[in-house]
């Protein structure tokens, strides 16, 4: 018999993992051709070249032990140390590998940080909408997520709301931007007044309250919009990376955390982040693709591709009578749904083939989730399916 804490997480399982499954089952009805799965974030641009060669490079040149054997849990030295460099080139921070904490992509990455700073019943607050994950990996260290409630005019977080929200329990907060689902990238101006909050806060209840930034998604943004870099404007911030999208290697499962030297308590998050490591049963991210990684910093997909992906499903929506705030990063599409009752829209969408996520599995009721990580032919074939299922609400 599986536990009781597991029986509700299998009882809840993912509703984009559910409607990924439901996709195939589709495809072997319709055929692949007539099923537009728009359900899971999985990259559908190709990781660059350099990825390729720098695996076979490594494998020719380096020692064959050493690529394959256990490294200290953070990760190779020299590894953290390019890291380290090319984050400072770019955001003009000063860290060195002693900083760097290489993990099995960014949940594992998150789920390091929060074993290392959570105790049963501390409070983690998040934004709505957000990703659905961010719940369970709160829970597993007996922690409570707290839910900041949407500001679905921008979908920039609701401040005024979040600062009623911290308590003497908040031990952390969680931010993604560019976001998943809305694709919105908070501003400059959004983040200086939530590290305001924060500092304000943490004097007034003497407490210290950690920012965790999951930043998957920040090479991935158009129109020259610019991603801030948080350890600039707070000092208890932890980043969370991923190369899954970057360089479309979400299989590979890489990531890093960068925890800065001025966070409070530094030596004793470094020291619980390798224990972490270790005994959350990763003990230390993938050699071979750390290795690979290391090579590839300065190399990027194709943004170009989902560009136009985006311009496509954005302004034909807009043309048949959706909703949606215009995504600035990542690959989504967070549109209103075109009934109060999300869910029932999604199983609306199916009789056309098209797999959506509903927005309640982000916690924000009302809208729904368009994966836009597709062959750009998928999109257009969808899009008469996206018309009628309009036409069948504002007749």
């Amino acid at each position: 018999m599986i536990s009781d804490k597991m029986r509700v997480l299998v009882n809840s399982s993912s509703a984009i993992r559910a409607m990924f499954e439901e996709g195939k089952r589709l495809a072997a009805i319709y055929g692949a051709e007539n099923v537009y799965d728009f359900s899971l974030g999985n990259p559908s641009v190709e990781p660059p070249a350099e990825i390729k060669d720098a695996i076979i490079d490594i494998l020719q040149e380096e020692d064959p032990g050493m690529i394959h054997g256990y490294m200290n849990n953070s990760g190779y030295e020299d590894v953290r140390q390019n890291i380290a460099l090319s984050l400072n080139k770019r955001f003009g921070t000063v860290f060195g590998a002693e900083n760097i904490v290489m993990t099995v992509g960014a949940a594992g990455g998150l789920n390091v940080i929060l074993k290392c700073i959570l105790n049963p019943g501390d409070e983690v607050i998040t934004f709505a909408p957000y990703f659905g994950e961010y719940r369970n990996y709160v829970s597993n260290f007996d922690g409570v997520l707290v839910t900041v409630k949407p500001n679905t005019k921008d979908f920039q977080p609701n401040l005024d709301e979040f600062e009623k929200n911290i308590t003497g329990k908040t031990k952390a907060v969680i931010i993604n931007s560019p976001n998943n689902p809305t694709g919105v990238v908070y501003s400059e101006e959004t983040i200086i007044k939530l590290a305001e909050i924060l500092e304000r806060k943490q004097k007034e209840l003497g407490t210290v309250i950690y920012l965790i930034s999951d930043e998957p998604y920040r090479e991935l943004v158009y129109d020259g919009v610019e991603v801030p870099y948080l350890t600039k404007y707070y000092k208890n911030t932890v980043v969370g990376y991923s190369f899954s999208k970057s360089l479309s290697l979400p299989g590979e499962r890489i990531g890093y955390l960068v925890i800065p030297g001025e966070a409070d308590g530094f030596g004793d998050l470094i020291s619980a982040a390798n224990v972490a490591t270790r005994i959350l049963g990763f003990v230390n991210a993938p050699s071979l693709i750390q290795r690979a990684v290391a090579r590839c910093l300065d190399a990027r997909v194709d943004i170009g591709i989902y560009n136009r992906n985006r311009e496509l499903m954005y302004n034909s929506l807009l043309s048949y009578g959706y909703e949606c705030v215009k995504p600035q990063g990542a690959f989504y599409l967070f549109v209103k749904a075109l009934e109060d009752d999300d869910r029932k829209f999604v199983e609306a969408a199916k009789k056309h083939n098209i797999l959506i996520v509903p927005g309640s599995s982000f916690g924000c009721p009302g809208y729904f989730r368009i994966a836009y990580c597709v062959d750009y032919s998928v999109i257009e074939r969808s899009l008469p399916g996206f018309k009628k299922l309009a036409e069948e609400y504002l007749k």
